[in-house]
C-alpha cells in the first residue's frame, strides 16, 4: 500500500519543477494594498486555486467585497486506525507587501532568481513573497500534491480544509465579516494549521504556540485651516509636527514602559516554566542584532525582561512612519496645516484590540494641544493567540517534523501577528499550529526578501509527515 516513503520520494523527484511552479507563482505581484494591482492579486489567488484543483480538491474563489478568498475542501475517508481523524483547517495567505524601496533590491521583486545562501550551503530563491507567503504555502500545496500522486487520495485521505487570504498584508479588512459568515464551517473543523511563521535557526525547526495581536492605528493632528510661513507664523501658532511628537514622546517611560493607563491590565505574566524553558534555547541576542547591523548596546527595550521575552511574551508600541510639512528636495519654510502619524501596538494575551485602541485615542486627547484637533483612524487589529502545547494535534506536528528533519522542534512563540488565528479561536473555537519554516533573516517586508530551499524542503516534508501522522489518528 503505498504511504510516506511514496510521497517522500515524490517530492524528491518533482522538486525542480515545484520549485519553478513557485516561481510561476512569485512572478504575479500581488500587492493586496496597492488598487493598481487588484488583477495581479486575484490571478495569484487563481493560480493557487488551480494548484488546488488539480490535487483534487473542490475549489471555490469567494467575493468577499475586497480581494477574494479561495476556499477549498476534500472529504477525507475514514483512516485505517480507529475513530475519526481530525477535521484539518489550513490557512495561508496569496497577497503579498509592496515592494518599496525598489532602488535597494539587488534583483527585480517579481523576477524571481535562485542564488547561493550566503555562509551556508545550498540556496534560496529571492522574490517578494518568497517566505512570506507563498514560499510556506506552497510546502502545503507540494506536499498535498504529492499524497494524491502517491496514493490516488485527495489530501492523502485526510479531511482539509483550505482558506487561503488575499488581504492579509493590507489589514484583513473584510475577514472579520467572512469567517462570521462561514462560521458553521469552520466550527466542523478540529483545528487551524498556519506555515507563516519561522524557526529558531537553519538548524533548530520549531512549532510556534503563541503570537501576539496588533492594533494599527493613525493619528493626524490638524492646526491651521491652511500652511503657514514660518516667518511669519512660527512661534505664534502651533506647529503640528512639533506638538505631535511632543504627545508621541510620552508613550514611554524612562525604563521603555509604555505610558498609557491599563495597558498592561490583561497581560498575561511569563510563567516560571516559560522564562525557563526559553533561557536555555540557543539564542544569542547580540548575534541577532549583529545580523542587522547594530551592536550589542542596541539591546533595549522594556526594563526587566530578556530580548526573548520582550518579543515573545511583552506588549509594544511603536511608531511606524511620520508624515507632515514639506519634505522634498531644496528648502521650503512652512508650519504645515497638520502632521500624521501610524502607530501600532503588539499585544500579548490576554490583551483586546478594541481596549488598546480606545485607550491610545483618549491617550492624544488628553494631551490635546491648544488650539489643534486630532482626527484618529482605526486601520486595522487582531487579538493574540496563544494554544496549548498538550493538544494531540499540536503533538503530532511535533512527530511529523521531527521525522521530517531529525530534530525534535522547540516550542516558540513569535512576536508576529496573524489576526486570522485570535478571530478563529473567538469566532469558532479553534486552536492553530503555527508550523513554519522562514528564518530571522529571511528580510520578510524587506528589499530582498528570501527562503533557503533548504528550508523549503524541511517545510515540505514535515507537511507531508504530518498528513500520514494525521492518517493514523
Amino acid at each position: 500500500m503505498p504511504g510516506i516513503q511514496d510521497v517522500l520520494e515524490i517530492l524528491k523527484r518533482d522538486e525542480k519543477a515545484a520549485i519553478q511552479r513557485l516561481i510561476d507563482w512569485l512572478k504575479i505581484p500581488s500587492i493586496s494594498t496597492d488598487p493598481k494591482y487588484a488583477g495581479d492579486v486575484r490571478s495569484a489567488g487563481e493560480w493557487a486555486a488551480a494548484h488546488l484543483l488539480e490535487s483534487g480538491f473542490r475549489v471555490e474563489t469567494r467575493e468577499t467585497g475586497g480581494h477574494p478568498i479561495i476556499w477549498a475542501t476534500c472529504p477525507g475517508e475514514k483512516p485505517i486506525g480507529a475513530g475519526k481523524s481530525p477535521h484539518v483547517l489550513f490557512y495561508g495567505h496569496y497577497d503579498v507587501q509592496p515592494a518599496d524601496p525598489l532602488d535597494l533590491w539587488e534583483s527585480p521583486p517579481f523576477a524571481p532568481v535562485i542564488k547561493p545562501a550566503s555562509g551556508e550551503l545550498g540556496e534560496r530563491i529571492v522574490a517578494r513573497g518568497a517566505c512570506d507567503d507563498k514560499g510556506q504555502v506552497m510546502m502545503f500545496l507540494e506536499a498535498v500534491r504529492a499524497w494524491k500522486l502517491a496514493t490516488g487520495k485527495v489530501g492523502g485521505g485526510v479531511r482539509f480544509s483550505v482558506m487561503l487570504e488575499g488581504e492579509e498584508e493590507s489589514g484583513s479588512a473584510n475577514l472579520g465579516k467572512y469567517l462570521e459568515a462561514h462560521a458553521e464551517e469552520l466550527k466542523a473543523c478540529d483545528v487551524c494549521l498556519i506555515s507563516d511563521t519561522g524557526m529558531l535557526g537553519r538548524k533548530a525547526p520549531a512549532i510556534t504556540y503563541g503570537v501576539r495581536g496588533l492594533v494599527y492605528t493613525e493619528v493626524v493632528l490638524h492646526g491651521a485651516d491652511q500652511d503657514l510661513h514660518s516667518g511669519l507664523w512660527g512661534g505664534r501658532a502651533p506647529n503640528p509636527i512639533t506638538e505631535l511628537t511632543k504627545v508621541l514622546a510620552q508613550l514611554w517611560d524612562a525604563n521603555q514602559h509604555v505610558t498609557i493607563p491599563g495597558f498592561y491590565d490583561a497581560v498575561r505574566p511569563l510563567t516560571p516554566g516559560e522564562r525557563s524553558a526559553w533561557k536555555a534555547l540557543p539564542f544569542n541576542a547580540a548575534d541577532a542584532l549583529k545580523r542587522i547591523g547594530l551592536p550589542p548596546e542596541a539591546d533595549r527595550g522594556e526594563a526587566g525582561f530578556t530580548a526573548l521575552e520582550r518579543e515573545w511574551a511583552r506588549p509594544t508600541a511603536e511608531i511606524n512612519g511620520i508624515n507632515g510639512g514639506y519634505t522634498g528636495h531644496g528648502a521650503k519654510t512652512v508650519i504645515p496645516a497638520k502632521a500624521s502619524a501610524k502607530v501600532s501596538f503588539r499585544l500579548v494575551a490576554d490583551q483586546d484590540p478594541e481596549v488598546i485602541r480606545d485607550a491610545f485615542f483618549d491617550f492624544c486627547r488628553r494631551r490635546t494641544p491648544p488650539g489643534c484637533r486630532w482626527e484618529f483612524i482605526d486601520h486595522s487589529g487582531g487579538n493574540p493567540a496563544t494554544v496549548r502545547t498538550d493538544s494531540p494535534q499540536l503533538q503530532a506536528a511535533i512527530k511529523a517534523v521531527e521525522s521530517a528533519t531529525g530534530v525534535r522542534p522547540v516550542l516558540i512563540k513569535s512576536g508576529g501577528s496573524i489576526p486570522v488565528a485570535g478571530m478563529l479561536k473567538a469566532m469558532a473555537g479553534l486552536d492553530t499550529i503555527f508550523m513554519g519554516f522562514g528564518l530571522d533573516d529571511d528580510r520578510v517586508h524587506s528589499p530582498n526578501e528570501k527562503f533557503e530551499l533548504e528550508c523549503y524542503r524541511m517545510g515540505v516534508r514535515s507537511h507531508a509527515q504530518f498528513i500520514e501522522t494525521l492518517r493514523g489518528m
